[in-house]
């Protein structure tokens, strides 16, 4: 197994983190009317989601699954945060896709109505990933 494998988890929390705070930044500035401004964080909120994506897998592919030492009532509350973290990771690939599509097509209306879907599952995501991930490797680490 390569010798960076083994920060691959950190350099994920770090990519999960940016990426909520460029979606957060970027929804106020299209609040204030500052388009562009907007455009360029949720571009790069995808891709910092996309790099975080690839980083996960790689990981996974050497290094497995990472088991959850916590014991008592923080258990369930680990595996709940996980199991609607891991649904909602899947469901929002396709939210985002079509997202970005429709504004690179620049039908507005359509983005905006599943946005509104979009953002917040997407930040649900984003921010669970890091909590799941303090919980894991630095909270609880094996």
């Amino acid at each position: 197994m390569p010798e960076y494998i083994s920060y691959l988890p950190h350099v994920n929390a770090i990519l999960n983190s940016t990426s909520a705070i460029l979606l957060v930044t970027g929804y106020t500035f299209i609040r204030n009317g500052r388009v562009n401004a907007h455009r360029n964080c949720q571009l790069t909120a995808f891709a910092t989601s996309t790099l975080f994506l690839i980083s996960y897998l790689t990981y996974h592919y050497y290094h497995g699954s990472t088991r959850f030492t916590g014991q008592g009532i923080v258990r369930p509350l680990y595996f709940a945060i996980l199991l609607t973290h891991t649904i909602l990771a899947v469901v929002i690939v396709p939210l985002i896709l079509l997202t970005v599509y429709r504004a690179a097509r620049q039908d507005f209306a359509r983005h905006r109505r599943i946005a509104r879907w979009t953002l917040p599952l997407w930040l649900y995501v984003s921010v669970t990933g890091v909590i799941v991930y303090l919980m894991l490797y630095q909270i609880y680490p094996s």
